[in-house]
């Protein structure tokens, strides 16, 4: 006698995911964080053709010096031009906000799908989540770069660490909920592979959550990687980096400001355009939050 078949259940998702650019011109204030985190990039890709000065080249001779035709930012207390590193150093603090959002998301995703369906993990897991996020995340990341050295990839494995449990919490509760919805227990109830059942019906529902908290992730890191290297516990003095220019500028600042003043202001610009990029993704995805605030 031939058994009849019961197919798996094709229950669309019910995260309100909306693929899109639009929101990025939302309003005038996205709008201009846009243009202006565009710009940053663009000047970041583009260092090696727009400095007009080999960031790393040392000339005692031109130290200090005002701004002018040769030097548009002047020069720093080793010659350098301020313009070029200002360039420069936009790469690497860019580089580790991407990289630490890149990675932190990824990790996160694994440890939150795991721990949110099985839950003899999941009181394992989540408690060393806690224990990590317990620590404040400026200290974790001068230990481990203490410990292994300085270097950009020694400071993104130092500032990604600290990252990883938030993503992990948001994904495992998103999970938790999604577990409950009637077409993941259909297809639990068909046999369904454990694979497809998570990248199929679980997965789904996480990246409205985590585009945002991406966004959010790769503020702090441009941040926090600035406030390593402007402590001296980050990348190598001599890498141009926004946060080593300033810390460079201190010893200077009652007679040259600028040299504080210019990167430091590109570091606000960046954080804030991201942030609020963040937030402008978060209505998007999500409209209920919108609704929410609206009512308030």
């Amino acid at each position: 006698m031939a058994i009849e078949t019961i197919p798996e259940p094709s229950i669309p998702i019910t995260t309100p995911f909306r693929p899109g650019l639009g929101f990025l011109t939302a309003t005038p204030i996205i709008a201009v964080a846009t243009i202006c985190l565009a710009l940053i990039i663009a000047s970041a890709i583009l260092a090696p053709w727009l400095s007009p000065h080999d960031p790393l080249l040392l000339a005692p001779a031109q130290r200090l010096r005002p701004a002018s035709a040769q030097f548009l930012l002047g020069t720093d207390g080793y010659g350098r031009d301020v313009l070029s590193r200002i360039l420069y150093g936009g790469r690497i603090s860019l580089l580790i906000g991407l990289g630490a959002a890149v990675i932190s998301i990824g990790i996160g995703l694994v440890i939150g799908l795991v721990s949110g369906f099985f839950k003899w993990v999941d009181a394992v897991m989540m408690r060393v989540m806690d224990g990590l996020m317990a620590i404040p995340s400026i200290l974790l990341a001068i230990a481990v770069v203490s410990l292994s050295g300085a270097s950009p990839m020694t400071v993104l494995v130092a500032i990604t660490i600290p990252e990883i449990p938030r993503v992990a919490r948001l994904v495992r509760s998103v999970v938790l909920s999604a577990r409950e919805e009637p077409y993941v227990e259909a297809a639990i109830s068909v046999g369904s592979s454990l694979p497809k059942i998570m990248w199929r019906h679980l997965m789904p529902n996480t990246i409205a959550p985590l585009i945002v908290q991406g966004t959010y992730v790769c503020a702090s890191a441009i941040l926090t990687e600035a406030i390593l290297s402007f402590l001296g516990a980050g990348i190598n003095p001599e890498t141009p980096t926004w946060g080593n220019i300033m810390a460079e500028g201190r010893a200077y600042f009652q007679i040259k400001p600028s040299l504080i003043f210019w990167p430091g202001l590109l570091l606000s610009i960046a954080i804030l355009s991201v942030n609020l990029i963040g937030d402008a993704a978060r209505d998007a995805l999500d409209p209920r939050m919108k609704q929410r605030e609206g009512s308030k």
